[in-house]
């Protein structure tokens, strides 16, 4: 089924994935968000992806929700709002549990739900002049859905200030803060964004989606259960294929078969 608000390309290895409401500076609406949810869960399945880049087309990233969505949802009963809900945090739930790494190239805004993209993300570049703000609170409402995994990207501490004030912050915060992690001038963005895939292309699909998983299963692991856990883990990666080629071809003085170059 194609897509109306977002672009989907796959270019080898490398599936991009855009936004595509740039008169709405990317804002999203309902169709936006079944439509993420849907191409996060193929990605998911295809063997093929490696990396995925997330984009907004246009002068932003994302604005965060659409007005015209939000003045529908503000007529909503409380059951349909709170299905409306469920769906929005199923798109992030799906699009955190893509066990593809996942860059984000961030511009112009990143606002609210937009900032929430951000925070899903495994590597997130920014333009210097990016604006972020966590704003639901000067709407009377709040960053719920997101705020999971807000929290765990930048900690309570950021996100309880950020969230009660609703103010907007730099690059240069986003980035202090642990929200993104490189940033660069607008000129330098697309070539950032391709050296960090180019980084991920380096390790190995199994590891990786291994490394994704085992960092959310440590959210609510008891400290005393985690050597177990992690002691398990690296068990199996040695001893499994992939880890059995990268031990091989590092003994060996030789590329991995997995390895490719961009």
């Amino acid at each position: 089924m194609p897509y109306k608000h977002l672009e989907r390309a796959d270019d080898g290895a490398v599936t991009n994935v855009t936004l595509s409401r740039p008169d709405s500076h990317n804002a999203m609406n309902a169709e936006l968000v079944e439509e993420l949810t849907r191409c996060f869960e193929e990605i998911s399945e295809d063997d093929r992806v490696r990396v995925v880049v997330l984009a907004g087309d246009g002068r932003s990233f994302c604005a965060g929700a659409d007005i015209g969505y939000m003045r529908e949802t503000a007529s909503f009963s409380y059951e349909a709002n709170l299905e409306d809900a469920r769906r929005l945090a199923m798109m992030y739930w799906t699009m955190d549990e893509c066990p593809k790494p996942l860059v984000a190239r961030v511009q112009g805004a990143a606002i609210g739900g937009g900032a929430g993209l951000v925070a899903v993300a495994d590597v997130a570049v920014a333009d210097s002049e990016t604006r972020f703000a966590f704003s639901e609170v000067r709407l009377g409402i709040a960053p719920a859905t997101i705020s999971s995994f807000v929290v765990r990207k930048v900690g309570a501490s950021h996100a309880r200030s950020l969230f009660v004030t609703g103010e907007r912050f730099d690059a240069k915060r986003a980035r202090e803060i642990g929200l993104v992690h490189s940033v660069v001038s607008g000129d330098e963005l697309d070539a950032a964004v391709e050296e960090k895939v180019g980084e991920v292309l380096q390790g190995g699909t199994v590891a990786q989606a291994t490394i994704k998983a085992l960092l959310r299963r440590l959210e609510t692991t008891e400290p005393m259960e985690a050597p177990g856990l992690t002691a398990r883990v690296i068990s199996e990666l040695r001893t499994g294929e992939e880890g059995q080629e990268g031990l091989a071809a590092f003994i060996e003085k030789r590329e991995p078969r997995w390895r490719t170059e961009r």
